[in-house]
């Protein structure tokens, strides 16, 4: 009716106007900063809790099965219970624990719930204290644990939460399950009994665990009978013991329960028990964790392949060339091909007469070794999504092995637990101690079944064995562990945020990498203050163990250097470094963390678990170390929809056709490792080339008549824009190519007849660029360019700038000896001359030099 009164004029501009009415309401409705409503998402921890044998509860602890057929896994095991609200405002660090299993002389305390603390010693308590946080979850925290992540949401608003109150309420249930070792000991004066312990517990899986052979799957049982349409398949199998009189798999005769795992949030199981009879890494047995369910029968809640811990490989390699390579290359070829299958290698870089005897007698038992764990991708039809585009990043972790004798057949065998620092997950995995067991044979959580795993088992005395110093005593192992404990724990509660998440620089692999660098520093540190350690190792020089501190110490250089390859040290890898000291944390003081982009790449090489994976063991054993490599690929039941992928760096996907060669990511990373900043020797080295060059080009060059002393004239602004750019090309740009790019780094060189030809191929196509350069590019430079004497002079040039970058492995000191050069040449002795007959001076092109 208001329209009709108008003119059409009119009409049009307020229908107009109306249309711009209604695209700006939509605009600021569309635009503006609206919060997001997440949905809440199931975690895969949520969906495997459901299942009954996935609860603590599915098994009555008055079950035990026969003692001759099984062990258990510690000479304690329970399940921690979070104290309830009230009684976490004590401040204190304690917990309850429901014993599980105890030594004999504690029988009476299986299945009753008692209190688990420290031992009253200072040192133990203060490194609690250290590591106490009050927890408040920040909103970053809160839209993961939506996102489908467990957080420890049951410890959130509460005050001093220490380590052991970490380890309990880190998932959402009272299911977690520890070993404590037989240092613990017992209070039982008041009215609940108390068990004091000195170490964190280990998480673990399972109460006992025994060793058989998997005869054959059951196809019917009373269960397939009953739920037919639940039972796809049955859960249950038939084997046989292990006979220590016969030393054969003709033991005992049982049914066992092997659990089936739903299909997660991934679209395919933790683990599968179809064809398991029939796998390869099944030939010497299984070692099966577990417990008896209320009928009795043992049902499996981790599998692990005795062959992957036998102390005799199944290959040997003892040179350092080709155990280099070994580790950089062959380790992960054929992942896919190999899925299923396993293989142990031992990698010794002296050979010795009768390798493969003397193999297993340098393993002896009580021997311990470092882990450096890395697993891979899974790919197939069901592949896992990839986070970096044509990278498969993977995950890295420190462990420690030891040798012991093995409760059934007597014979040696590694045993492995891992330090996991574990960014929160949607699977319950905690950041903490755990056994090898819970970690990888966990049919609920663990990645035997689903990923390429590479555990690298590192003796190296230096490191492995304890130093007394006429009574001063250092432990390098335990120092290192306990740097590991100090940053699980951290992660476990993010610092008091809930939640520790994965940036450039704070990963598994970063802060791994943190707290090795940590304990070489404390160790530095101790030595460098304590005299009594100082005056014994001057007045033993050539003691057994002097020498092999100073093995320790050699190692120690190499590790910085590789930790910090930049010459550059975060300021957060400092701090944390004073908590045991006591100058890093108080009361208001907490230990800074930098998440920045620039903080990883000062820290490049720990960026990458495959990168940190390689490194490491190539130092180790560039230094003598002796180390036994377990590889699976995807072991145990037949998953047909999923395929093992090996780790890369990054870019590594993208390989030259045919070959295993990924340039990208080679470039990228000699790009990184060029820009170490020079150290004093470096620059020792800039001065002594830049003599050299001078004895040798000056008389050469006056002699034929190339060089002469003739100033060039220009004002000082045209020199400056000169020298700028004679920094960027020719010296940054050619060295860049002519030396980084086609040059092996220093501390990648396997094989130096190899890097002799790279070096004459370099060297040869640096020559060949100037007269090309000049013929194509630049016509008035094709005299010089094609002048004999100009080409000796690069050719001595690039390989003064070859063996600087060999010594160094510096950018900045090639590119600074190639720099001086030229503007000398140019300004001093005539180059723009010979390089600009014709045009003007200030337009002179000095691109090609």
């Amino acid at each position: 009716m208001i329209l009709r009164g108008l003119s059409r004029k009119a009409r049009l501009l307020f229908t107009g106007f109306l249309l711009l009415v209604f695209i700006a309401v939509i605009a600021v409705w569309q635009l503006s900063p609206t919060q997001p409503q997440l949905v809440q998402q199931e975690s895969n921890y949520a969906i495997h809790i459901r299942q009954n044998f996935n609860q603590a509860s599915f098994y009555p602890i008055a079950k035990i099965p026969s003692a001759n057929l099984y062990k258990p896994i510690a000479d304690w095991v329970g399940r921690l219970i979070l104290p309830t609200k009230q009684q976490l405002q004590d401040g204190l660090d304690w917990v309850w624990m429901e014993v599980q299993y105890a030594p004999p002389t504690a029988q009476n305390l299986v299945g009753k719930i008692v209190r688990l603390e420290w031992k009253k010693k200072k040192n133990l308590l203060a490194f609690d204290q250290a590591l106490t946080r009050d927890v408040n979850f920040t909103s970053e925290v809160i839209k993961s644990q939506k996102q489908g992540n467990i957080h420890p949401f049951r410890l959130n608003g509460v005050r001093h939460v220490g380590i052991l109150r970490s380890l309990a309420g880190a998932n959402p249930d009272d299911n977690v399950i520890v070993a404590l070792d037989s240092s613990t000991i017992i209070d039982a004066s008041k009215e609940k009994s108390i068990l004091q312990i000195e170490r964190e517990p280990i998480l673990a899986t399972g109460r006992f665990y025994g060793l058989v052979k998997i005869i054959n799957q059951i196809k019917y049982s009373s269960r397939t009978i009953l739920f037919p349409k639940q039972n796809q398949y049955n859960d249950y199998f038939f084997l046989q013991h292990y006979n220590p009189n016969s030393n054969k798999f003709d033991g005992l005769q049982e049914t066992i329960r092997i659990p089936q795992q739903l299909i997660d949030k991934r679209n395919f199981a933790p683990s599968s028990s179809q064809q398991i009879e029939q796998s390869p890494a099944g030939e010497d047995g299984w070692y099966i964790y577990g417990a008896a369910d209320a009928e009795g029968v043992f049902t499996v809640d981790a599998l692990a392949p005795r062959s992957l811990f036998q102390i005799q490989p199944r290959q040997i390699i003892t040179n350092e060339e080709l155990g280099l390579n070994y580790i950089q290359d062959v380790n992960w070829q054929n992942t896919e091909k190999n899925k299923g299958k396993f293989n142990t290698v031992l990698l010794k870089p002296v050979e010795t007469q009768n390798s493969r005897n003397q193999s297993i007698s340098k393993w002896q038992e009580g021997n311990k070794a470092i882990v450096l764990h890395l697993f891979g991708g899974i790919g197939g039809h069901k592949a896992e999504a990839v986070a970096v585009p044509y990278t498969i990043t993977g995950h890295f972790a420190f462990g420690i092995a030891e040798v012991v004798r093995d409760e059934f057949t007597k014979e040696l065998r590694f045993e492995t637990k891992y330090h996991q620092i574990y960014a929160h997950n949607p699977d319950g995995i905690i950041a903490g101690t755990h056994t090898w067991a819970d970690y990888m044979g966990n049919l609920q959580r663990g990645w035997l079944a689903t990923r390429p795993v590479s555990d690298i088992l590192i003796k190296f005395d230096p490191v492995t064995q304890d130093y007394d110093f006429d009574g001063v005593k250092l432990s390098p192992l335990e120092q290192f562990q306990q740097q590991l404990q100090v940053t699980m724990a951290r992660y476990r509660v993010g610092d008091g945020t809930g939640g520790a998440m994965v940036s450039p620089a704070t990963s598994c692999v970063q802060d791994a990498s943190q707290a090795l660098y940590t304990a070489i520093l404390l160790i530095k540190n101790q030595v460098a203050t304590t005299p009594q350690i100082q005056t014994w190792l001057r007045a033993n020089p050539n003691h057994p163990q002097a020498l092999r501190f100073q093995q320790l110490v050699e190692l120690g250089q190499s590790l910085e250097q590789q930790l910090a390859p930049l010459g550059i040290v975060r300021a957060d890898w400092h701090s944390q470094a004073g908590i045991l000291a006591g100058t890093g944390i108080g009361k208001t003081t907490q230990p800074f963390e930098d998440r920045s982009i620039w903080a990883g790449l000062t820290t490049w090489r720990t960026i990458m678990p495959r990168l940190a994976h390689d490194d490491l063991a190539a130092i180790f054993l560039k230094h003598g170390a002796i180390m036994q490599v377990l590889r699976t690929n995807q072991v145990g039941g037949w998953q047909p929809n999923i395929t093992p992928i090996a780790p890369t760096v990054i870019l590594g996907q993208i390989k030259i056709p045919f070959t295993n060669i990924s340039p990208l990511s080679i470039i990228l990373n000699r790009f990184l490792a060029s820009l170490a900043v020079p150290t004093l020797k470096d620059w020792l080295v800039i001065v002594l080339m830049l003599i050299i060059y001078s004895i040798i080009a000056l008389p050469y060059g006056w002699k034929f008549g190339f060089l002469q002393i003739q100033i060039w004239s220009a004002n000082w602004i045209d020199k400056c824009l000169l020298i700028l750019r004679c920094l960027f090309l020719p010296a940054i740009v050619e060295e860049l190519f002519f030396r980084v790019f086609l040059l092996p780094q220093p501390s990648e060189i396997i094989n130096w007849f190899r890097w002799t030809l790279w070096a004459i191929v370099s060297l040869l196509l640096f020559i060949l660029y100037h007269p090309l350069n000049a013929k194509i590019f630049w016509k008035t430079g094709i005299p010089t360019s094609f002048n004999r004497v100009f080409l000796v002079l690069a050719a001595f040039l690039g390989i003064l700038c070859t063996v600087a970058y060999t010594l160094t492995g510096s950018l900045f000191v090639i590119v600074l000896i190639h720099w001086v050069v030229v503007v000398v040449w140019l300004i001093f002795f005539g180059g723009i001359t010979k390089l600009d007959h014709n045009q003007k001076i200030h337009n002179t092109n000095t691109n090609s030099v």
